[in-house]
């Protein structure tokens, strides 16, 4: 059997190995793969793995050897299902691989926030330490996390891991969730997303991309903030409303952002959280810690070993 990975950059820059797939098939491996190159790439393979190349209608109904299809990512967004099911490709992902990896940027982006870690070692490089009169100087008011008041928009692996982690700090935990109260860990409390949003000094979200999220941070929700709240997004750039955030940010309605991920991943130059104030970007790179990309390859190899001996597991086209 053939296996293709068309975009395996992101996940191994080469710094990891290939080697357990390909003493289960012949593999190549491309780093990226652009959109009239897949065809002609993928053509006789009967196992292709994607991370973020699209594998629409037009791209299967061009591939009648495939067989599966495995996501290196834990969303499979990229791939058309419903031609894949009829198709009788089985479909896959790499299921809560990130999880530690992304909780731990959300208080990467929170305590860059509140202790302006950044901005003083830059500052610091130009030289202002070393002309200082004092042995330090101040010009932005820093916070403690104890006794804070934490908002979490979703609580599955992710945000249940964001959640332990606000509590190690010593702040209070409220959750939006579709779980019952009884099911949450002790200390953490279910509430409405109008009382998270109004109520919480830092609101973090967690929640899956759907239609009734999408935008889901609006200028009405954002209007119910604290002046000196924060609001940290590491789960999906839509669940805000790009241009109301940044309106809310250089207004100062609320106090910052923090983000891993946009609306449209590159950032295009025109998006106005580039240039909003008090506005902290990384570029989707919460996921992609040695170790969870190491999960990933781990359990890739995991799921195509699986499909070959006819017991697919992690399908999501079932």
């Amino acid at each position: 059997m053939r296996i293709v990975i068309l975009d395996g950059h992101t996940v191994n820059p080469g710094d990891l190995s290939w080697k357990p797939l390909e003493e289960l098939a012949d593999l190549e491996v491309y780093e990226r793969t652009a959109e009239e190159d897949i065809i002609p790439r993928c053509k006789g393979a009967e196992m292709v793995l994607t991370n973020k190349v699209i594998l629409d209608a037009q791209v299967l109904n061009m591939l009648p050897r495939l067989q599966y299809i495995g996501v290196l990512a834990t969303g499979y967004n990229v791939v058309d299902l419903e031609v894949a099911s009829r198709q009788n490709i089985v479909v896959t992902n790499i299921p809560a691989y990130s999880t530690e990896s992304v909780a731990q940027m959300v208080f990467s982006h929170l305590l860059n926030i509140v202790n302006r870690t950044d901005h003083y070692a830059q500052e610091n490089r130009r030289g202002r330490w070393c002309q200082s009169a004092d042995f330090c100087y101040l010009d932005h008011n820093l916070f403690e996390l104890n006794n804070k008041q934490m908002g979490i928009v979703g609580l599955g692996h992710t945000g249940m891991a964001t959640a332990r982690i606000a509590q190690g700090f010593g702040m209070n935990v409220l959750a939006y969730t579709s779980k019952d109260e009884e099911e949450l860990p002790e200390g953490v409390h279910k509430v409405s997303l109008d009382d998270l949003f109004s109520s919480c000094d830092i609101v973090s979200l967690h929640c899956p991309l759907t239609e009734s999220t999408r935008h889901m941070v609006d200028k009405r929700l954002l209007s119910t903030m604290k002046p000196t709240s924060i609001l940290i997004n590491t789960g999906r750039g839509p669940l805000v409303n790009d241009d109301d955030l940044a309106d809310a940010l250089n207004s100062g309605i609320i106090a910052a952002y923090g983000a891993d991920v946009l609306t449209t991943e590159p950032a295009p130059v025109d998006n106005p959280l580039l240039k909003a104030k008090n506005c902290y970007l990384t570029p989707h790179i919460a996921w992609a810690t040695r170790e969870a990309r190491q999960r990933l390859i781990d359990q890739c190899v995991r799921n195509v070993k699986a499909f070959i001996e006819g017991e697919p597991i992690n399908q999501v086209n079932k």
